[in-house]
């Protein structure tokens, strides 16, 4: 159980550092307008992270389910959704996380159980 709270927690954290470290380097507020081009890479860097987060997330748990990622989703796009609520500008960072990289996070779980049942 300790281990799964603890996967949960890291793969949370991977998510969260990834996206300061993108938006501490660019100089670029995550809740102000932008340019297409950064949201498009936002969206892949985001992409790459989300799916690491789960991807490590299962592997610290060492389960054979998605539950791990499926509470990692709940976090993520919860956090999302309570960011875009209490949040004022733009909120393509939020939508981003909650439609594109909270579910990608699920997948990088089940890209991992996949890969080591073979």
């Amino acid at each position: 159980m300790i281990r799964q709270i603890l996967s949960v927690v890291i793969g949370y954290t991977i998510f969260v550092i990834s996206s300061i470290l993108l938006f501490r380097f660019s100089g670029v507020n995550p809740h102000s307008e932008v340019s297409q081009l950064f949201m498009v890479l936002t969206f892949v860097y985001g992409t790459i992270f989300s799916f690491i987060s789960g991807l490590i997330t299962q592997l610290i748990a060492k389960t054979r389910n998605l539950k791990v990622n499926y509470v990692l989703f709940i976090i993520m796009a919860g956090f999302a959704t309570f960011s875009l609520f209490k949040s004022s500008g733009s909120s393509w960072t939020q939508l981003l996380a909650i439609f594109v990289f909270a579910p990608v996070s699920v997948l990088g779980g089940l890209f991992w159980i996949k890969r080591s049942k073979e």
